[in-house]
């Protein structure tokens, strides 16, 4: 006898239709799985025959193939557990279908509990798509997937509640969920810019890139703030949307990283991986390639603290996700696409041994070592970072000062309303969000400066000898400071004041 469950396959971060096809026959008992499944799917006989038994249900006796189609698409992991179980029992006649067009992902226990999978909100929004109305998923993955309108999502907790179900024999209510009401507040974050004493330039550089979305490097020796300024950066930037909400969700999905019972990742990523990762570890890869973390900080912000200590390869592979926005991993058999719409903020000392320009304490650096330090990061990627911005050491009057800084709060209202202005500025621009997404034309259109603003980017190139990419980076900065200021167009003020974030082009260090 035929039976056939509906699953799906996440290839990337979307998922694929996928159809179980149980057949149950005589002949020797044997139970063989077909349509490219990888060891985790081989192995799922033993685990869903052993846990029919222990929910009370006979496994076929005769030979029994398994097909999952389409068969030239690669299946992977244990969510197809259940629904082989489903359709196993549906061919052996241990139920009988009393709902027609169920689909189902699960894990399942030699018990006959149902465990927890990764990928499950791509899988609903596949199914949505796909015009399915009923889900079975884990209890675990089920709020995850009621975000999806347009699905009947239900939680089963064991193999023979989704047996009932589908033979009609037990309701389950599905689940409902607002994903309006799930998100929370960007006020909670406790790390706050007021916490952070003196600094006042450097805080400033961060509230420029934070608005226009730029990438920012930050210099300086060590214990100054460097880590302690880029870890509230969360506090200031703008709240996220429900579609970034999704997209964002998707990859922590795919990724296994998101929480046991968590709808919606609300809040905007922060990622900071240690500098002895590998390429793969920072933008994904494996056999069966999994988003890395440049893909796991979508919508949010990369920080990669002391900069150079990263192997140079790790950090040159970096340079065309920052200018796409995407990552493609390529494979013999396929290629995925996972999205990085990243900030990336990044720390550095000035040399080796960190005091390199510090009045206070003497650098034991040679001229070369500093020069090899320094070349540790290409030029190519310092281009495709806006703001160089330097971070000294504090004074010690700042330090022991009761007055504290100005509140994260304050400054999230300023980057708000700049961003504000950049949706309504490129609302006929598909692909540019904010001022760093800006294209040539957009640059040419948007952020030309007056004329005494030409002319000091005029001495600005030809005495810093600015490449073209930094010559379009100051123009991108200066049209975010004009729109922190509320100005239509970009005077030789904001210029002037993009130019000083370009620490290294001034050529402080030679």
């Amino acid at each position: 006898m035929l039976a056939k469950v509906r699953s799906a396959a996440v290839v990337g971060v979307d998922a694929v239709p996928v159809e179980i096809e149980v057949n149950a026959g005589g002949g020797d008992p044997k139970a063989v799985v077909v349509g490219l499944p990888d060891t985790a799917v081989k192995e799922s006989i033993d685990r869903v025959w052993t846990a029919m038994i222990n929910s009370g249900y006979a496994p076929p006796r005769g030979r029994t193939t398994v097909n999952l189609a389409p068969a030239d698409l690669r299946k992977e992991g244990p969510i197809y557990d259940l629904p082989i179980a489903l359709g196993a029992l549906l061919a052996c006649g241990a139920i009988v279908e009393g709902r027609a067009g169920v689909a189902a992902v699960g894990e399942l226990a030699l018990s006959g509990e149902v465990r927890r999978v990764r990928g499950v909100l791509p899988i609903a929004l596949g199914a949505r798509a796909a015009g399915w109305r009923t889900l079975l998923v884990p209890p675990e993955n089920a709020e995850e997937a009621a975000v999806v309108e347009g699905i009947d999502v239900y939680p089963v907790d064991t193999l023979r509640d989704a047996a009932e179900f589908v033979a009609g024999a037990l309701d389950i209510p599905p689940l409902r969920l607002d994903p309006a009401q799930r998100f929370s507040d960007g006020w909670q974050i406790p790390e706050d810019f007021a916490d952070v004493r003196g600094q006042e330039f450097a805080k400033r550089a961060f509230e420029v890139a934070v608005a226009g979305g730029h990438n920012l490097l930050a210099i300086g020796p060590p214990g100054t703030g460097k880590t302690m300024l880029a870890r509230r950066v969360p506090s200031i930037l703008p709240p996220m949307t429900l579609e970034e909400a999704l997209e964002v969700t998707k990859i922590h999905s795919i990724a296994g990283t998101l929480a046991s019972h968590q709808p919606l990742v609300t809040l905007r990523p922060f990622r900071a991986p240690h500098h002895t990762i590998s390429d793969a570890g920072l933008l994904g890869g494996g056999t069966h390639p999994m988003p890395g973390e440049v893909s796991l900080a979508h919508h949010g912000v990369l920080f990669l603290d002391e900069l150079p200590e990263f192997h140079r390869n790790v950090l040159e592979v970096l340079r065309q996700p920052l200018e796409d926005g995407f990552v493609t991993i390529a494979r013999a058999a396929a290629s995925v696409t996972f999205p990085c719409r990243v900030m990336l903020v990044a720390a550095m000392n000035p040399c080796p041994c960190g005091y390199y320009g510090d009045p206070r304490r003497e650098c034991r650096c040679s001229p070369l070592q500093i020069q090899r330090y320094r070349n540790r990061i290409s030029g190519p990627l310092l281009d495709r970072i806006d703001l160089h911005v330097e971070v000294p050491a504090v004074r010690y009057n700042e330090l022991a000062g009761l007055e504290r800084g100005e509140p994260s709060a304050a400054i999230r209202e300023r980057v708000v309303a700049a961003r504000r202005l950049q949706q309504e500025r490129f609302s006929d621009s598909p692909g540019v969000h904010c001022n760093a997404a800006m294209r040539a034309r957009d640059v040419q259109r948007f952020a030309r400066p007056d004329a005494d603003g030409q002319e000091v980017l005029r001495m600005a190139v030809s005495e810093l000898h600015l490449s073209a990419r930094s010559y379009d980076r100051i123009l991108k900065v200066a049209r975010t400071i004009a729109d922190l200021e509320g100005s239509a167009g970009v005077a030789a003020r904001h210029v002037s004041e993009a130019i000083q974030y370009r620490y290294l082009d001034r050529q402080v260090w030679t």
